[in-house]
């Protein structure tokens, strides 16, 4: 009874490679976006939008005048921010951000501004 039971099992199992076979052959393996779910699924729809809710990519360049600060996302209303005066400085000037008006950098004079930035999930 234990051979006849591994048998059916192993014919079930090629059956279901040749309906594999067969399936896929027509339709093709599916890409990532089709067999997404849950939070991975969310995220690539909102990247097919133009969006970036959990900041993947590089965030857009801004002058750092008080007409173009550096927009800096917070679920606070206040964050660290460090500031790399000069491009080829290896000093970090350190600064608390909060919620409101833009603020300058102490050293620098850099504009930046906290935005209130939802988690999506």
């Amino acid at each position: 009874s234990g051979c006849n039971l591994t048998s059916n099992v192993g014919a079930r199992l090629s059956q279901i490679h040749l309906w594999q076979e067969v399936f896929y052959s027509y339709l093709g393996i599916p890409s990532d976006e089709e067999q997404a779910t849950g939070l991975e699924r969310k995220t690539l729809e909102a990247m097919k939008k133009g969006q970036d809710p959990y900041s993947i990519l590089k965030p857009k360049g801004y002058a750092g005048t008080r007409e173009d600060p550096h927009i800096v996302p917070s679920i606070n209303k206040k964050r660290l921010v460090g500031c790399i005066c000069e491009e080829d400085n290896s000093a970090v000037i350190w600064f608390w951000l909060h919620a409101g008006e833009s603020q300058r950098c102490p050293s620098c004079g850099a504009h930046y501004k906290l935005v209130h930035h939802d988690v999506p999930h």
